[in-house]
């Protein structure tokens, strides 16, 4: 039986499960219960934590999420590093369905979630110029390169609120602004990890153009579904080569996001 985890898995849409001869673990969090049990298993020789992000029902859509609760369990188990796969739209002609994206920046384009611990018990700033662990992103990028995947090594992922697509307008503005992909739940997530000292790295698979880049009706959820099951073994795959292929020992700067930050509460795990 797994003890100690140092590496979890958030499930996007389409992803529920992951692990095989895995054991059900509930952890209670100061906010509330996360998305669903978490499951502990083994990669390898690696331990791992996989939480599907909507529920294994995909119940939850991206506003209601529980990403703080998400993340503070994952952390009271061990997790260090985070693995965050996900179904996106593309922002540009040339990067079509298929693509795997490991964006490297992020811009915010939500509006109402909770996205910090240290809103009570004093201020606490934390850098987030780089969003994404850089030791995370290399071996994600080099580990689909080798497989085979059609890549894009970095991009700005912009997340919007949902529960609704871009329209035409959005989607065009985004484009323009020089941003890569679009999702709905790249964020807060992100931050959330930073402000636990975690490793971060998103895998964003793409489902289809957004609504502005070609003509058509735009997207159905439907059809990111069915994308994203259609691609589903290989990007298991994906994930468990990545999970072999990430360090260690971490000597990216995660570790050190809150040296010198005067902490309200201790940090779980």
């Amino acid at each position: 039986m797994v003890t100690h985890v140092d590496i979890g898995v958030i499930g996007g849409s389409g992803l529920y499960s992951l692990l095989d001869d895995a054991t059900e673990v509930e952890v209670a969090t100061p906010y509330g219960p996360p998305s669903d049990v978490v499951t502990v298993g083994r990669i390898g020789s690696r331990a791992v934590a996989f939480l599907p992000r909507h529920g294994r029902d995909h119940r939850l859509p991206p506003h209601l999420i529980p990403y703080r609760a998400n993340l503070w369990a994952l952390r009271s188990l061990g997790v260090r590093q985070v693995l965050a796969p996900s179904a996106v739209g593309s922002l540009r002609p040339e990067v079509g369905p298929g693509t795997l994206v490991v964006p490297d920046q992020l811009v915010d384009r939500t509006s109402g979630r909770p996205q910090t611990y240290y809103d009570t018990g004093g201020v606490v700033h934390v850098a987030f110029a780089d969003p994404y662990c850089p030791s995370g992103r290399a071996a994600a990028a080099s580990t689909a390169r080798s497989t085979g995947w059609d890549l894009a090594e970095d991009g700005t992922l912009v997340v919007i609120e949902g529960p609704r697509f871009s329209t035409r307008a959005e989607s065009r503005w985004f484009t323009a602004n020089g941003w890569t992909i679009v999702g709905m739940t790249g964020f807060p997530e992100a931050v959330l990890a930073r402000e636990l000292a975690m490793c971060y790295t998103t895998l964003s698979l793409v489902t289809d153009h957004d609504a502005g880049v070609e003509a058509g009706d735009g997207v159905t959820h439907e059809e990111v579904l069915a994308f994203f099951a259609s691609n589903i073994t290989r990007m298991r795959s994906l994930i468990a080569d990545v999970v072999t292929a990430l360090p260690q020992d971490r000597t990216c700067p995660c570790p050190n996001a809150l040296d010198g930050l005067r902490l309200p509460f201790p940090l779980p795990g």
